[in-house]
């Protein structure tokens, strides 16, 4: 178990300069939504808190949750990320194994208690008492429960964790079964699959910045990378707009970067940061990459298949249902297809700068140039 030092103490250990600590702590604040005037507090934690201890399980997953962690290129995540925590216990990473590995759990949860970190990653089975994930002998979920108890936070990395993915999809032999489902105390969840590395550290940075957990919404997801959808803030969204879809991998419509819609996209119903933060140091998302949002951060992604039809409806905004039909618009019978979209969208559009025209207007009496 590592010697519980500032974020400060560890970087100066390796070498790195006050200038290059002050940018980790900047870049830090802007990833986990934190303004400049909020910028001393972040100065303030990083420079006098110890790191937060971690125990990170694994259960039933691909351990992809890991690798997206772990393989960010971007140098608060890839260069210090063993800075940033002190990761005291993790299948995957840690040296140790067998009995040392399980007592660096135990003295943490001892030394630590009411102060480390519960990171989980993967479902937990409940079927058959449990036998399909055992680590030292016992079950996923009595390890879950023992480590939970005196957790100062529970975080659930990935959607297996969140909402228990392909392992609880039908027909979830195994019983697969999401972290908040099992504990009663408050748990973070941060779906994807995998989730962002960087929205992984902002979470991690609130709590040690803060003292506690982020503003969660009804699915216990931070609301600060999960409160709009993927279709909301996509560049492809003014295709959608003039009704310019994809029809076929291989056509025209698909070499302009037309909306995927059509394809089988689910971001008109999946709520995720891919269009704002992206992949990769912000290089690219699977939609700019060519590909439909798949909807790997909501629940039952799995179930709501085939990936490549698109979906029958979405909630609207406005006047819109859906992409393919809509009602009865100014007067006319209601038209199919995307060219009723595109057409209801430009009257909609024309009414409202009409309306702003109008309301620009000077009322009578009214001197030009402001006050008699």
């Amino acid at each position: 178990m590592a010697e519980n030092l500032t974020i400060w103490q560890t970087m100066q250990a390796k070498g790195h300069s006050r200038r290059e600590f002050l940018k980790f702590c900047s870049f830090a604040a802007a990833l986990a939504g934190i303004g400049s005037a909020g910028f001393p507090r972040v100065l303030r934690a990083f420079e006098k808190e110890p790191r937060p201890p971690v125990i990170w399980l694994h259960f039933q997953e691909c351990t992809c949750c890991s690798e997206s962690f772990i393989r960010s290129s971007h140098p608060i995540v890839a260069d210090v990320v063993f800075d940033y925590l002190s990761l005291d216990y993790t299948e995957t990473l840690q040296a140790a194994a067998g009995f040392q590995a399980e007592q660096c759990m135990e003295d943490t949860m001892k030394k630590f208690a009411g102060k480390y970190i519960l990171l989980v990653e993967g479902s937990i089975p409940l079927e058959d008492d449990g036998i399909y994930c055992t680590i030292a002998g016992k079950s996923a979920v009595d390890i879950l429960r023992e480590t939970a108890k005196n957790a100062a936070a529970v975080i659930a990395w990935g959607s297996c964790a969140s909402n228990g993915c392909i392992q609880g999809a039908a027909p979830n032999p195994t019983g697969a079964t999401p972290v908040h489902d099992i504990l009663s105390q408050p748990v973070i969840n941060v779906p994807g699959c995998p989730p962002i590395a960087e929205v992984m550290t902002a979470v991690v940075t609130h709590i040690l910045v803060f003292g506690k957990i982020p503003e969660l919404d009804s699915q216990g997801r931070p609301r600060e990378f999960y409160s709009r959808r993927v279709h909301d803030t996509c560049y492809r969204r003014p295709t959608y707009d003039a009704g310019l879809f994809v029809e076929s991998w291989d056509d025209e419509n698909a070499r302009k970067g037309y909306c995927l819609y059509k394809m089988g996209c689910r971001g008109p119903v999946t709520y995720n940061a891919c269009a704002v933060t992206r992949w990769n140091e912000g290089t690219s998302y699977p939609i700019q990459s060519g590909h439909g949002c798949l909807g790997c951060s909501e629940n039952g992604f799995w179930d709501n298949g085939p990936f490549y039809r698109h979906l029958a409806s979405f909630p609207g905004f406005g006047i819109e249902t859906t992409a393919d039909t809509i009602g009865t618009v100014v007067g006319v019978a209601a038209a199919v297809g995307v060219t009723a979209h595109a057409i209801t969208t430009n009257i909609r559009k024309r009414k409202l700068i009409a309306e702003e025209i109008q309301n620009s207007v000077p009322e009578s009496g009214d001197v030009e140039g402001g006050e008699e």
